[in-house]
């Protein structure tokens, strides 16, 4: 794996998360992007805190991310090892205030996420994972002791941590609920007790590498930045991220980065 630190990483979400939260705290305007969702100044502070950190970081390794995104595909087709980048994951529950928002980061090697940090500045939580070595949950985030990646672990709880039980558990998000949706919902109905769990942003992925949630069937648009960090995660936590009409692993870097439907399982 390219050598890149966890503890480099979850710096960058932190030094990104206070940033977003000088913004939070305050009245802010909102503005709208190209297709229409909105924008914020903390997604604009967050994207230059991130940038500026890898950079001095890594600076051999491209970026790319939701607020880099002009980047043509002739020029990132041949990256073999790349960050994908959220600055502001559920920009529309910053705008709400609910706290359900987050930075992401990821690692993506040979295509496929190596590496996930997922930080809720407002809960003060982060996620992360990394192939082969597992998934985690750190409480406190701002607090950590962060001199290593060993003393990161430590401080953290392996995932998943919530044994399984007799109702199947699926996380839905706050703010988009299709009509397939609840259709997969109600095939799981014919089989087994259900119960549907909200949440914003990339939480809904580490709800599932917790063990919280069984399922988390996403049936609507995404983009690239807003799977990387999470599937990095889940899949280091035991579970899959597949692409829902052929059963097929996520892979990144396409030349299309908008997603195609996908289901998020937690592996029993």
């Amino acid at each position: 794996m390219t050598d890149v630190d966890l503890k480099t990483l979850l710096a960058i979400s932190l030094d990104a998360g206070r940033e977003i939260l000088d913004v939070y705290d305050q009245d802010f305007s909102v503005g709208m992007k190209a297709d229409d969702s909105p924008l914020t100044e903390a997604d604009r502070r967050s994207h230059q805190t991130i940038m500026a950190g890898l950079r001095e970081a890594y600076e051999t390794i491209p970026v790319l991310s939701e607020e880099g995104r002009e980047i043509p595909y002739a020029e990132r087709k041949d990256w073999s090892v790349f960050f994908l980048v959220d600055p502001l994951d559920g920009t529309k529950e910053f705008i709400k205030k609910n706290g359900e928002f987050t930075v992401n980061i990821a690692l993506i090697e040979g295509g496929y996420p190596a590496m996930g940090v997922i930080y809720a500045p407002a809960l003060d939580t982060c996620y992360f994972g990394q192939a082969g070595l597992g998934s985690f949950k750190l409480e406190d985030a701002s607090r950590a002791d962060l001199a290593d990646d060993d003393a990161l672990i430590e401080q953290s709880v392996q995932l998943p941590v919530v044994e399984p039980g007799n109702v199947v558990n699926v996380v839905v998000s706050r703010s988009h609920v299709s009509e397939e949706t609840e259709a997969f919902i109600e095939g799981l109905l014919e089989d087994d007790e259900v119960d549907m769990v909200s949440a914003g942003s990339s939480l809904k992925f580490c709800l599932v590498a917790e063990g919280k949630a069984d399922y988390y069937p996403r049936f609507a648009p995404t983009m690239e930045w807003d799977t990387g960090a999470g599937q990095a995660i889940v899949e280091a936590a035991g579970g899959t991220v597949m692409r829902y009409e052929d059963h097929e692993r996520f892979y990144y870097n396409r030349e299309n980065l908008k997603n195609g439907w996908f289901l998020v399982k937690l592996k029993r």
